[in-house]
């Protein structure tokens, strides 16, 4: 008799943000009545069918151990893994954590330390509809805005920090173009195989749909809500408080 399928989740979390323009990483910045990193776990540990949520720290993480409640909070465990020096570094050694537990035909979910304000009912909506796809799925949004493709022109010293000419080469058409958001979701197996050949041929890859797309996939694009945002500057915080504001107004 086979056994069920099941679905793990792994967050890469050792990134530094430089961008943010603060001593400590992003994810352990305030946010609400927590951090970052808690809000993010909070809504992933909503997801029953999670079995696990990986997550991948650096290994000079100070902050981690240091929060109050992370024990108590309920949903499937936590596991701890090694960061990577890239995202793509971490979310491998997080697969390798998993190597004994997870079978190739399970569903691995991918997610964002820095998007907090993911909604649980788009996680769930992913769930439904990219386990009945062959190669798996992600969040996404239409791209809305008029799209430019930019160059820019160097001075005659070639420094360009000085000159700030960012120029338009031309206005690309937006038709079937989308942001990518995360979670995305693909088979253990698939995944391992994905970012593993990546890593091989040294391609850079800068989510999980590219490693898949990289083997001639076409993954599953799942409409999700724009307020997924991801923390990169420190403006990215305020408008974070208040998207996760909106969404308890309308439990």
């Amino acid at each position: 008799m086979k056994n069920p399928t099941r679905y793990w989740c792994v967050v890469p979390a050792a990134g530094v943000g430089k961008r943010m323009g603060s001593d400590i990483p992003k994810q352990y910045l305030p946010l609400g009545d927590s951090t970052v990193i808690q809000q993010t776990l909070v809504k992933l540990r909503k997801i029953k069918q999670l079995e696990a949520v990986v997550l991948c720290l650096s290994s000079g993480d100070e902050w981690w151990a240091n929060l109050n409640d992370n024990n108590n909070l309920s949903g499937p465990p936590v596991i701890i893994a090694a960061g990577g020096k890239e995202r793509s570094d971490s979310v491998l050694n997080g697969l390798k954590a998993l190597a004994s537990k997870a079978s190739d035909d399970d569903w691995v979910l991918v997610h964002d330390v820095a998007r907090p304000c993911v909604r649980v009912d788009d996680i769930q909506t992913l769930i439904e509809q990219a386990s009945q796809h062959k190669v798996g799925g992600l969040l996404g949004i239409p791209v809305r805005d008029t799209m430019k493709r930019a160059t820019v022109r160097e001075g005659d010293d070639g420094n360009t920090a000085d000159t700030n000419a960012v120029e338009i080469l031309e206005t690309v058409c937006r038709e079937n173009l989308w942001h990518a958001l995360t979670p995305q979701m693909f088979r253990y197996g698939d995944l391992m195989q994905a970012m593993m050949d990546a890593l091989t041929a040294n391609h850079s890859i800068t989510d999980e749909a590219s490693a898949l797309e990289r083997l001639g996939r076409q993954p599953l694009l799942v409409e999700g809500h724009p307020d997924n945002i991801k923390i990169t500057h420190p403006e990215d915080l305020a408008l974070a408080a208040l998207f996760l504001k909106q969404q308890a107004s309308l439990k």
